[in-house]
């Protein structure tokens, strides 16, 4: 299945698209220590503290590209999400650049009521941002599409870190 966007990418990006596309899971090594970890975060999360939510978080980021065999990658978790008429930004990923390492930021409080984001909500959106760092750094593509592979890689890492959750897409 292919975006609307699809049909107006370059021939290059195309193949860059259908390579994301056909990529559907990412297997995990330890999934028991990944799913302490993120229990961790849903620990730190219902605690309200936003260092020890980064603490957690980046705990989790590092034990993942470290079985995965990624780079690195920095996270900063602030607090309310930015928002304008367009809507609420949730997270946000910057490729590795000169000697920076790639950056990841997530929010955790909501853009106009200041609440601590649900888990989950939280979890898929700092896994949504790893799969743009694995599809660059991991797994060599030029561009990182939102494909429905993509998206599938997404919870295919949300299912393993969270076990018994439904198959259906949960936000």
């Amino acid at each position: 299945m292919v975006f609307s966007y699809y049909h107006r990418l370059s021939a290059t990006q195309r193949r860059t698209y259908r390579k994301s596309d056909a990529r559907t899971t990412v297997a995990l090594k330890n999934e028991v220590a990944l799913q302490m970890r993120a229990e961790a975060v849903a620990q730190a999360l219902r605690g309200g503290s936003q260092p020890d939510v980064l603490a957690a978080s980046q705990a989790l980021v590092d034990a993942l590209t470290n079985q995965l065999g990624a780079p690195a990658v920095r996270l900063r978790v602030l607090t309310s999400r930015p928002y304008d008429t367009d809507g609420e930004l949730h997270g946000l990923y910057e490729p590795l650049e000169g000697d920076r390492l790639a950056r990841i930021s997530v929010w955790m409080l909501t853009a106009k009521q200041r609440r601590v984001v649900a888990f989950r909500t939280y979890l898929r959106t700092l896994l949504h941002e790893m799969c743009h760092h694995l599809d660059y750094e991991l797994f060599g593509l030029d561009e990182s599409f939102h494909t429905e592979g993509f998206y599938k890689r997404e919870s295919s890492l949300f299912n393993q870190l969270v076990p018994g959750t439904p198959a259906r897409a949960e936000a």
